[in-house]
């Protein structure tokens, strides 16, 4: 099925003006000047790709109604060759294990795979650490060192007595009111 893009590169259908169809492509594509000064440059910009020939054809009319002239392309269809699936597995013939290589300690060192195919054959000299899998249930998580208290020395410290002054700035007390008892209303 070809599929197609729809191309602009800031041209105008004749009669129309660069104005009014900058103004009618921010309208249609919701954007601001600066993206329209960037479709206008007179580079090839893609408007939109991967469509039906309706779709397109739908595009390219409303960007002429618009005033720009656009064109649609069928887009490059890549092939691509498939490598043959490998063979299922059977109880009969069941695939290699992968030999681990032990280090002096007895702890599993870097697996050494067989390539199964030419595509993993270029992961060959990638070292990679056998960590396996852990039983169900297991904790996974290493275990934490037992935090030691710190050894702080608090005895220059003491408690006051409940209530006692611990040197606060007391609020002096509020002034008297005023007296008004002269003033009148009239």
């Amino acid at each position: 099925m070809t599929r197609f893009e729809v191309v602009f590169s800031g041209q105008l259908v004749a009669g129309a003006v660069l104005e009014s169809v900058q103004a009618n492509m921010a309208r249609l594509f919701q954007a601001d000047a600066q993206r329209i000064a960037l479709l206008f440059s007179g580079r090839r910009m893609v408007i939109k790709n991967n469509l039906d020939a309706a779709g397109a054809e739908k595009y390219r009319l409303t960007l002429e109604r618009a005033g720009a002239r656009v064109e649609v392309l069928a887009m490059p269809v890549e092939e691509i060759e498939l490598a043959a699936p490998p063979a299922p597995l059977t109880v009969a013939s069941h695939a290699p294990e992968p030999v681990v290589a032990a280090s002096a300690g007895g702890t599993p060192g870097p697996l050494q795979v067989l390539p199964r195919d030419e595509y993993m054959a270029a992961f060959a000299d990638v070292e990679a650490l056998d960590f396996g899998i852990a039983p169900l249930g297991a904790d996974l998580q290493d275990a934490q060192a037992p935090i030691a208290p710190l050894a702080v020395d608090l005895s220059q410290f003491s408690l006051a007595p409940a209530g006692s002054d611990m040197g606060q700035v007391k609020t002096p007390p509020a002034a008297p009111a005023p007296d008004t008892s002269h003033l009148k209303l009239q």
